[in-house]
């Protein structure tokens, strides 16, 4: 099998063909429309975001607000404030879907699968014993389990009950 038939992706493809000139991680944060960006958290210097091309459930980009390349080009409060805003959200998605591990990492330029090669950010992407099954590997085809839409009101409501 080469196909999974996921017409409610039709949404997202259609963003992305039609997108605007300009980097998507700026528009997400001079936007402030947190509920459809799937915005999760904002803090001084970062905020995160579902990624609506995630590799797992749970999937959350930490994104800076400045617009860099690198972590060395972040002063020092930055990179507190995105790493603070790593722990406090992989500490949302704990307490939330309680998954067993994690993984998180960064891509530094195309080459390295950066997506957004210009903007930094972090993947944060939730692990369960047993997530990969047999899809991925013989039909290189990845199942995601939950909606956006549900995902972001779970952690949403999760975030509003912890203040």
């Amino acid at each position: 099998m080469d196909k999974l038939w996921a017409p409610w992706r039709v949404t997202y493809i259609t963003k992305i063909i039609g997108k605007k000139q300009g980097c998507v991680f700026c528009r997400i944060l001079n936007e402030k429309k947190d509920k459809k960006n799937y915005v999760i958290k904002r803090t001084a210097h970062a905020y995160a975001v579902l990624n609506i091309y995630p590799y797992n459930n749970g999937h959350i980009l930490i994104v800076a607000n400045r617009h860099v390349d690198s972590l060395r080009k972040l002063r020092k409060e930055e990179r507190e404030d995105l790493l603070d805003l790593l722990e406090a959200v992989r500490s949302l998605l704990h307490r939330t879907l309680k998954p067993a591990g994690y993984n998180i990492g960064i891509n530094l330029g195309r080459v390295a699968g950066a997506g957004f090669p210009g903007h930094l950010h972090i993947h944060l992407v939730p692990r369960w014993k047993g997530d990969i099954n047999f899809m991925p590997v013989t039909a290189h085809t990845k199942v995601i389990a939950q909606s956006l839409n549900a995902l972001y009101r779970q952690l949403s409501h999760a975030n509003k009950k912890r203040h």
